[in-house]
């Protein structure tokens, strides 16, 4: 959401930001916009405890009235173009609704998951899924509030995604703007709630091209119970010590884009696949929930460049997969196949491509009366 603000202020507008007081990013590094925090009240020990779908109600109890306020004051003077909100903030359509300020969501997935996700209450009356039914009643009403906005915003290119575009405009009457990916206009790091470890930079500037030494990123707490590394043993820090490297978070573009690297071993979320597109760098897939899954399955099976993990964390696959990916003649076609994308997707900022075309589509219609 902050590069797509730096995206339009670019472009001339002015950006308020509105903001829970929680895990509020340093706006300390941008001047340029105006911020309006929310007071939600969330402590640390509800974010770690608190199911997502619950947590989400919890937002839409304690942030609704402010979030109505600060925006009926905003809209006083009659000076909002709109406001762009994450799709997931579906509770903020009646809002806008009653002030008559034209509501636009950001999709931060692709165009493949959410679709995925719009079809899920469907598979779920067939019998095909079993979707707890929190989740089931989120998803219906997070894709009836994207249908009632203005526009839709994906952080992807046309022709990553056009066979999903194009059924999105089946079923969507709602414009969609396909008008990535962002971090090409303006870098994911400077926006980062965590600090990163460049000596990671440092230390791939040793290595060969193309081997299979690794840099391994582990993100404090994410084992619960563990500070960083705790769980893994000193004789296996010793035994990886020549060939392995790990920091605790790393400027992920820079990383990809460097040389060494010859593969991603990735969880599959959206800006990740998308960045390791962008640098044509193919990828194995560990996904875990969410969009994972269909990013997973669309890098492995429509996109083929990459591999999709299909038994969790088995040591043989996973040496089998790295091996493909390294060294074997799958991973030439891979890197064939994503080169090509990488080609396509710097053809589409250029003046003339289809990401250029769509942003300049988009800000027009802030222009024009909805």
């Amino acid at each position: 959401m902050i590069q797509l603000a730096n995206m339009l202020h670019h472009k001339g507008f002015n950006i308020t930001i509105i903001h829970t007081k929680y895990s509020c990013p340093n706006l300390f590094n941008y001047p340029h916009f105006t911020l309006h925090l929310i007071p939600d009240g969330i402590s640390e020990s509800e974010v770690s405890t608190t199911e997502v779908v619950t947590m989400l109600k919890l937002l839409e109890d304690r942030c609704i009235g402010p979030f109505r306020d600060i925006l009926a004051q905003l809209s006083s003077d009659d000076s909002i173009a709109c406001i762009i909100i994450d799709a997931i903030w579906y509770f903020t359509q009646e809002v806008a609704d009653n002030l008559k300020i034209s509501r636009i969501v950001l999709r931060t997935s692709s165009v493949g998951s959410f679709l995925a996700y719009a079809a899920m209450p469907l598979l779920q009356d067939r019998g095909y899924l079993s979707i707890k039914e929190g989740v089931n009643k989120f998803l219906v009403k997070m894709v009836e509030g994207t249908k009632k906005a203005s526009g839709i915003n994906f952080n992807t290119f046309k022709e990553l995604e056009e066979p999903e575009l194009a059924k999105l405009g089946e079923k969507f009457i709602v414009p969609a703007f396909p008008i990535g990916p962002f971090h090409k206009y303006f870098s994911a790091s400077s926006s980062s709630l965590w600090t990163q470890d460049r000596t990671s930079i440092s230390w791939l500037d040793t290595q060969a091209t193309n081997k299979q030494p690794f840099l391994w990123v582990v993100r404090p707490g994410l084992v619960h119970g563990m500070e960083w590394l705790e769980i893994l043993s000193k004789e296996f820090l010793e035994a990886i010590s020549e060939r392995g490297y790990i920091v605790k978070w790393a400027p992920q573009q820079e990383v990809l884009s460097h040389p060494a690297i010859g593969g991603f071993w990735t969880h599959s979320r959206w800006n990740s696949t998308l960045e390791s597109i962008c640098e044509g760098v193919p990828m194995i897939c560990s996904h875990f929930h969410g969009d994972q899954m269909v990013n997973s399955r669309y890098v492995n099976d429509t996109w083929k460049v990459g591999i999709k993990l299909e038994k969790g964390l088995e040591r043989v696959e996973i040496e089998t997969a790295i091996r493909k990916l390294m060294v074997g003649k799958e991973g030439e076609d891979m890197r064939r196949n994503i080169m090509s994308l990488k080609e396509n997707l710097d053809h589409s900022l250029k003046p003339g491509g289809s990401s250029y075309q769509s942003l300049d589509k988009h800000i027009s219609s802030f222009r024009t009366p909805v």
